[in-house]
């Protein structure tokens, strides 16, 4: 049974921020399930018995080996989509974290090709399928 697939998957999607205007963001590898080569600001798939914050904040270790500063809550989002010719369904529970810029590194080197921050006027190229939705929502909260 694949998560998203044959059952709503739930996840989190963080915005990692500097508290100055630029965000992190990584280039997923090609060993990640979906949306290979696109540039995407960090998410990954809850665990039975995590709180959302708690989920977010594994993720971000695991992710980027950073602890956060400060987390905010953005909003709830459902995510239909189409990986190739398979429909996905996730719910994603979306955050903004500031991190600190130099504590980051890549912590997932399989599934993380290469990290950057980036002002929102200079984003790289291409962008995760959700990544200018979710960021409304990040905006509309404040946080950038």
């Amino acid at each position: 049974m694949k998560k998203g697939v044959d059952y709503i998957g739930v996840g989190c999607v963080f915005y990692c921020h500097d508290g100055k205007g630029k965000i992190l963001m990584n280039k997923r590898s090609k060993n990640c399930r979906d949306e290979v080569g696109v540039w995407d600001p960090g998410g990954g798939a809850m665990r039975v018995g995590e709180t959302f914050e708690e989920a977010v904040r594994r993720e971000i270790r695991e992710e980027y080996c950073s602890e956060v500063v400060d987390l905010k809550f953005i909003a709830v989002n459902n995510v239909l989509r189409k990986n190739g010719k398979e429909k996905t369904h996730w719910v994603a529970v979306i955050f903004a974290a500031e991190v600190i810029p130099e504590k980051v590194k890549i912590g997932d080197p399989d599934k993380i090709e290469n990290i950057g921050w980036f002002s929102l006027d200079n984003l790289p190229v291409p962008l995760h399928s959700m990544f200018h939705e979710h960021l409304k929502m990040v905006k509309k909260a404040g946080v950038l």
